[in-house]
């Protein structure tokens, strides 16, 4: 499904995201070499043991990268010009290696641009893991087309 014009989102609308992602290891571990973070409560197995979490968790970044990559399809794949911001970010629960997440949509606020040729959507996402704990939460503002543009 192709992601929505300006004019399809609605304030208050809760778009809820089929798809979902067990987070792997090798997708925490990945993600930290690619992004030189060397935390080693993300990648030390025996310092994380030592730690109230007892074990690794995975990389708060990762997680809302993921959240924002499982929205994208039902909201502005296709159709965005640009991320303007991420904003109010909050992890209130650990992730750890094994979890699946999945992620839900809340539109907040919609306006046009000055010169009315696009649109901008402010959205809250938030991310559960499987038992439905909530792990991450952040609002996302997205300049996008509008339809026939």
């Amino acid at each position: 499904m192709p992601g929505k014009y300006y004019e399809e989102f609605t304030e208050g609308e809760t778009i809820v995201h089929e798809k979902r992602r067990t987070i792997s290891e090798s997708d925490n571990q990945r993600f930290c070499d690619l992004t030189m973070n060397q935390q080693p409560l993300h990648l030390d197995a025996e310092f994380a043991a030592g730690t109230q979490f007892g074990e690794r968790l995975v990389n708060g970044l990762y997680t809302l990268s993921l959240a924002v990559g499982l929205t994208i399809p039902d909201t502005t794949d296709g159709t965005i010009v640009a991320n303007l911001s991420y904003d109010a970010v909050e992890h209130p629960a650990p992730v750890v290696h094994g979890d699946t997440i999945r992620a839900e949509t809340t539109v907040l606020n919609t306006r046009l641009t000055s010169d009315e040729e696009r649109g901008v959507v402010t959205m809250q996402v938030d991310a559960y893991k499987q038992d439905d704990t909530l792990v991450c939460t952040f609002e996302r503002t997205a300049l996008v087309q509008r339809a026939g543009e």
